[in-house]
């Protein structure tokens, strides 16, 4: 498939769908940079992979109800959690791979916005450990 919309994405932290709240979603891997340009380098820089990271954002809609967002974030705080991310919530295959790995979950933010403005909040979440990708 040469594109595509996201429509259903799928989300899951500590166990927890929160697909139902979330509105975007994007996962971030980088690989640190380490030079080891030398004298036999010509003038040119070089380098070599180091440590991965990675990060989960999320903007999710707020519900401070009973077993809603809220109530599911709130004890996590300080915690590194298992997470689960696709780009469909359809079943994990070639065309659906499925991410998983741990976060942190350094921060919640339970009340923010504007006047008349819905009630939402963003998180990024640094992974800790590896982020792996499956198609079975």
């Amino acid at each position: 498939m040469p594109k595509m919309v996201l429509l259903s994405s799928y989300v899951e932290l500590d166990s927890n769908v929160l697909s139902q709240w979330c509105k975007k979603i994007e996962l971030t891997t980088e690989v640190e940079e380490q030079e080891v340009t030398n004298f036999l380098s010509l003038g040119w820089k070089e380098v070599l992979g180091g440590k991965k990271s990675g990060s989960l954002s999320l903007d999710l809609f707020q519900d401070p109800a009973a077993a809603a967002i809220d109530s599911i974030m709130w004890p996590l705080q300080g915690e590194v959690v298992p997470f689960v991310a696709r780009l469909s919530n359809a079943a994990v295959g070639a065309s659906n791979p499925n991410w998983t790995g741990s976060v942190l979950v350094n921060k919640w933010t339970p009340i923010g916005g504007e006047v008349g403005s819905v009630a939402a909040v963003s998180v990024d979440y640094p992974t800790s450990g590896p982020v792996l990708r499956a198609t079975a």
